[in-house]
């Protein structure tokens, strides 16, 4: 049984209120008594588990680099949804409106780790992206979105393009961010079923990824920048979708 390395207190108390059964050790630094860490080890203790207490040096060489706090867990994969069509067909018997974000050649980090939190808070319900040129769900993406990896699925699929013409045939439509499109962000309808396509900063999206898309559009920009980063775009996007969904 392969275990995944959880850092940090976000990302380990997130996995003990959603899914303590999962976690199979906890470490914690056996020197750090702030009021933080007893909260954390009150907490702990109430879901019953068992604490190790270890030196920093230990934490250290567990985490492997990744800002730790003072508390590691290993853990059990966590089965969130991993398939599209399920996912859609879940929302569909409940009869909501999907809001995704897909992301194509994320590949830092704290990106996707930010994307996810602010995925989690927009209530999008899911987040895609391909297997190959993304980062995937390392120990610094669970820390860096502070718990929303632990709730929000995270798909990931073989051939990006392809799913999202599968997405279409779903009717959900694909809306592409372009800083030269006509349309802006705020023309979508964001009460349909749809999806937010984002590429990574620089590089933006590949090329079929852009051309399966229904729709580019521009997210205005007054000042001097040329481009968001792709966390804050998503954020934009995102939010601007939970604003019409009020609205309504």
């Amino acid at each position: 049984m392969s275990l995944q390395m959880l850092a940090g207190f976000h990302a380990v108390q997130a996995r003990i209120r959603h899914a303590q059964e999962t976690i199979k050790e906890l470490y914690v630094e056996q020197a750090r008594r702030d009021k933080r860490m007893q909260n954390f080890i009150a907490q702990a203790e109430r879901a019953g588990l068992r604490l190790i207490f270890v030196d920093k040096q230990r934490l250290d060489a567990m985490a492997k680099g990744v800002r730790h706090q003072g508390v590691v867990a290993l853990a059990t994969e966590l089965n969130l949804t991993l398939d599209v069509d399920q996912l859609l067909d879940e929302l569909e018997d409940q009869g909501i409106k999907p809001l995704l974000l897909i992301l194509d050649s994320v590949t830092d980090p704290h990106n996707l780790g930010a994307c996810l939190r602010t995925a989690d808070a927009a209530g999008a319900h899911a987040v895609i992206a391909p297997k190959d040129r993304a980062v995937g769900l390392n120990p610094t993406v669970r820390r860096v979105a502070c718990g929303a990896a632990e709730t929000l699925p995270y798909i990931t699929v073989t051939n990006l393009a392809r799913t999202m013409r599968q997405l279409r045939q779903r009717d959900i439509w694909l809306v592409g961010t372009d800083d030269e499109a006509a349309a802006s962000m705020h023309d979508v309808d964001a009460c349909r079923g749809m999806a937010w396509v984002m590429g990574a900063e620089g590089e933006g999206m590949r090329r079929l990824t852009r051309e399966t898309c229904d729709e580019l559009v521009r997210i205005p920009m007054l000042g001097s920048v040329e481009s968001l980063n792709v966390s804050v775009a998503s954020a934009v996007c995102l939010y601007e979708s939970l604003r019409q969904r009020q609205a309504k």
